[in-house]
């Protein structure tokens, strides 16, 4: 006899903390992200994400994560990513320190965390994507890669993180945009994700607007 199946749906009050909370992922990506990481974290190992910003597709990994009896861990150095930067479209005064004069997210997301009621439901690594990376050692059941767009830092979260998804684990990206008329701030993510098929580890099994689902289907070439 088989035990419970995992929701492939968020609650109604993870959905709507999911939409008040401050971020840009639509609500149809945000429930293909949940349903990968339910999928996924039935293989009983961590779910990562790369890019926490202020917590919005936190939320989501981080509920999946709890229906399975898993962790969730979140990267990010909390500074902004190149377009969230003064002067850019996606700029956000509202989360600069004012005493530093530099952005800092990181209060935002704790309070994101709390109102979710998820706090320790995650694990939350401030820091370089890279860096982080490199001292990684445990298997993962997902990886979502929402970081920085420019094709140094998209490439290194590639590279770091693509190798700890374990086998029939799941590798998704966020911002893929194959046509360039189409992009906001570059196709870095297009690149990794055109990557991640031609090195014959990933295989695609869904795409939802511009959040594209792969599984681990062979070791690293």
């Amino acid at each position: 006899m088989s035990g419970p199946t995992a929701p492939s749906a968020p609650k109604p009050e993870i959905l709507a903390a999911f939409e008040a909370a401050k971020g840009f992922m639509p609500v149809d990506e945000g429930l293909a992200l949940y349903a990968a990481a339910a999928e996924a974290a039935a293989l009983g190992l961590p779910l990562v994400e790369v890019g926490t910003y202020c917590g919005r597709s936190t939320i989501l990994l981080a509920d999946a994560a709890r229906e399975a009896g898993v962790m969730a861990v979140t990267v990010d150095h909390h500074r902004g990513s190149e377009e969230q930067q003064p002067g850019w479209d996606y700029h956000d005064p509202d989360v600069v320190d004012p005493e530093v004069g530099r952005m800092d997210t990181l209060p935002t997301f704790r309070r994101t965390l709390h109102a979710a009621g998820l706090e320790d439901q995650v694990i939350a690594v401030v820091g370089r994507s890279p860096q982080v990376a490199a001292v990684w050692q445990t298997p993962v059941g997902l990886v979502f890669i929402d970081g920085g767009h420019t094709d140094e830092h998209a490439s290194a979260d590639y590279e770091g993180w693509a190798p700890h998804v374990a086998p029939g684990g799941l590798l998704v990206i966020h911002d893929v945009f194959p046509d360039p008329v189409d992009e906001w701030t570059g196709q870095a993510p297009y690149r990794i994700y055109r990557r991640a098929l031609e090195s014959g580890a990933f295989t695609e099994i869904s795409a939802h607007r511009s959040l594209r689902v792969l599984r681990r289907s062979g070791p690293d070439t």
